[in-house]
């Protein structure tokens, strides 16, 4: 616009010339203005371009920034991942570790263990064998009469405890004293005295001869079946008077009456008995009465060895008893099985036995100080040789 008032202003001035000039230049005045136009247009057009080219370039920002975004979540996402497998894999990793320092610490205190297991038996071998070198060494031909008086007395605790065979367990020990004495030790004087009260305690315990007490209820058993049995009982009848026929012809209805009693006496005759009756026994009552009389028997053998008083005393009972119900008492059989249940019946079965012998601790604690001296002299003699060398 400017630029066609520049333009107008000249041909103002000179009025002459203006016709040509004014054919002339109006073509000069369409190209510049379509110029101008083109030029608008232009610009318009770039402008246009270069804001569809900011707008295309921020859209591709924009899609550059998302995808980029995109990428760090899918990558933080990955990496969580990551960090999280890190972990997994540690915890596993350190229960591994500690699993198998458990295994390894197990193993080594189970090998200690066979190790402490292994020195204690060594030990121990090492101390038998020192044992059994002090014996050897330091023993003296009467110390085998000590180990035999030993021997004897343990014989004899077995013989009264376990058996109960009191005539044995003394004759053991009166061998025990025997050893002793020959040892000729004035510092065995305690133990000899020990065993002395011990011997008396023992020849002080009553004897019985159970071997010879079941015997005899042996022989009893056997008799059972031979004894006979009693009849049936029935009480004693009343005394009956007689009565005769008189003279006197005035009791002639009594005389009628007892010729007729005396008649009919001769095809019935009846009785009358007042008491208990005891019936006979059927054979299976008798068979059960044999068998049970001979339980009772076993069992009062059973109780013997038992040492159970109580029960041998009341199996004999029950024996007696039903022999005298059930035998005939006058047989001589049946009395002379009573008469021996009766001197069976009067041994007392139990005994009391020593709870424990004097002799026995202190002849093991002698023996041990013994072997402990000679020990102990074994120890001392390497010392005593090496000060000599030194």
């Amino acid at each position: 616009m400017t630029k066609n008032n520049n333009t107008t202003q000249p041909t103002e001035d000179k009025p002459v010339v203006t016709t040509a000039p004014d054919i002339k230049k109006e073509p000069e005045k369409t190209t510049t203005h379509s110029a101008s136009n083109t030029e608008n247009i232009v610009d318009k057009k770039g402008r246009r371009l270069g804001t569809v080219a900011i707008i295309i370039s921020i859209l591709f920002s924009g899609g550059a920034f998302l995808a980029s975004q995109q990428q760090v979540t899918q990558q933080q996402i990955q990496i969580a991942q990551l960090e999280q497998k890190l972990k997994t894999a540690d915890t596993t990793l350190d229960a591994k570790l500690v699993a198998a320092e458990q295994r390894i610490t197990d193993k080594a205190d189970e090998i200690v263990r066979k190790a402490t297991v292994l020195m204690q038996q060594q030990d121990k071998s090492i101390a038998s064998l020192q044992l059994a070198i002090a014996d050897i060494k330091g023993r003296r031909p009467n110390d085998w009469l000590l180990a035999e008086a030993d021997y004897l007395v343990k014989m004899a605790g077995r013989k009264l405890w376990l058996e109960h065979d009191v005539v044995s367990a003394t004759r053991l020990m009166e061998n025990a004293d025997q050893r002793i004495s020959a040892l000729n030790d004035p510092s065995l004087t305690p133990l000899r005295r020990a065993m002395a009260d011990d011997i008396a305690t023992l020849k002080a315990i009553p004897l019985i001869d159970r071997d010879g007490l079941v015997l005899k209820l042996n022989s009893l058993e056997q008799q059972i079946n031979k004894l006979p049995l009693a009849s049936a009982v029935l009480p004693e009848a009343d005394a009956v008077e007689e009565k005769h026929v008189s003279t006197n012809i005035n009791d002639w209805q009594s005389n009628l009456k007892q010729s007729l009693n005396d008649f009919a006496g001769h095809f019935i005759t009846y009785r009358v008995r007042e008491g208990n009756v005891i019936p006979l026994l059927s054979p299976e009552q008798h068979f059960y009465l044999k068998e049970n009389i001979k339980g009772k028997l076993l069992l009062a053998s059973k109780a013997l060895y038992r040492e159970q008083s109580e029960v041998y005393a009341t199996s004999l009972e029950s024996a007696k008893l039903w022999s005298s119900q059930y035998f005939q008492q006058d047989d001589p059989a049946v009395k002379s099985f009573m008469a021996q249940l009766d001197s069976l019946a009067k041994y007392k079965v139990d005994v009391r036995y020593p709870k424990k012998m004097k002799t026995q601790a202190l002849l093991s604690d002698f023996i041990s100080e013994r072997l402990r001296r000679n020990v102990q002299a074994i120890g001392d003699t390497p010392k005593a040789t090496e000060g000599g060398k030194s």
